[in-house]
């Protein structure tokens, strides 16, 4: 088993400095979501393109225009992958093809038999592959929804791993008070606090570090917004709501109330966050632009 995780833990995600690449872990998922409900192993472009295309504007950072075809075909390189008749396909100068010939050829893709052989028949590899994609490249605070939307069950058996500093959380905590930086919450039970968590600026699974300027005190409602890019704050600590939030009730309650306010600074300027890692946090997972300020015109 070790050999197959092996593989799958190295992947090559395209990397340019820090920016976030999740298209070739967020295809493998949605894969492997497809074989859970035994279905086929070669899988028409045509018919994750959609899928795929939905995941990463979800899960992935914001771009104005995302391209499913390209870690379906370059996954081949990876040795886990294999596209039957792939040289039939013409690719242009960086190697990729055009989403309009893989449609058109009708062309499938899947996991090599081997691989997919031992994956579909041990539950064991198939969870521990599962959970070793989300670790390395998704917070917690995601994984539950990835699994949702690529159609992934791992039971009542699946325990979360971490590896991250036990007293990354103790310090931030610490740092802003026991309270959540946005909205305040400080509830505690027993002396304990409850539903507080200590959120990364820049993720652990982006490389970013266990210590206090990399962390905000968030209840568990604004840690799992922050995760999915719904706000966002400055070095200036003000508040910015995604143009794209829109809803109903919990609209003005958890996000539109803030927005434009500064959030809560930690009681030390040598907690205060760095803003490298702020500027990530914009860049990689903000789904930008932010809402129109009203009162100061920006």
């Amino acid at each position: 088993m070790n050999e197959i995780i092996q593989k799958f833990e190295s992947i090559n995600v395209w990397k340019r400095g820090d920016t976030r690449a999740p298209h070739k872990p967020l295809l493998i998922l949605l894969v492997l979501g497809h074989y859970q409900r035994k279905n086929e192993r070669l899988i028409p472009f045509s018919k994750i393109e959609n899928q795929l295309n939905e995941l990463l504007c979800e899960f992935g950072p914001f771009r104005q225009s995302y391209h499913p075809e390209y870690p379906f075909w370059r996954l081949q390189s990876d040795g886990i992958w294999e596209i039957p008749r792939a040289e039939q396909i013409p690719v242009n100068k960086s190697g990729d093809p055009k989403k309009s010939d893989l449609i058109e050829n009708e062309i499938r893709a899947g996991l090599t038999s081997k691989i997919y052989n031992q994956i579909i028949n041990d539950t064991q590899v198939f969870t521990t592959v599962v959970e070793s994609i989300l670790e390395s490249h998704f917070p917690n605070t995601l994984h539950e929804d990835i699994l949702e939307a690529v159609g992934i069950d791992l039971g009542l058996s699946w325990q979360r791993k971490s590896n991250r500093d036990p007293k990354f959380r103790e310090y931030v905590l610490k740092a802003y008070e026991y309270q959540c930086a946005v909205c305040g919450f400080d509830v505690q039970l027993r002396g304990k606090p409850i539903a507080l968590e200590a959120a990364h600026i820049k993720w652990h699974q982006a490389g970013g570090p266990d210590i206090e300027n990399n962390g905000i005190a968030l209840c568990t409602m604004h840690h799992k917004l922050f995760d999915k890019g719904a706000f966002t704050f400055n070095s200036d600590f003000t508040f910015h709501v995604s143009e794209y939030i829109h809803g109903q009730r919990g609209l003005n309650e958890w996000l539109m109330n803030y927005h434009g306010n500064t959030v809560r600074r930690p009681q030390r300027p040598q907690y205060f966050p760095k803003k490298s890692y702020l500027n990530w946090h914009v860049r990689e997972v903000f789904k930008g632009p932010s809402k129109y300020l009203k009162d100061n015109g920006h």
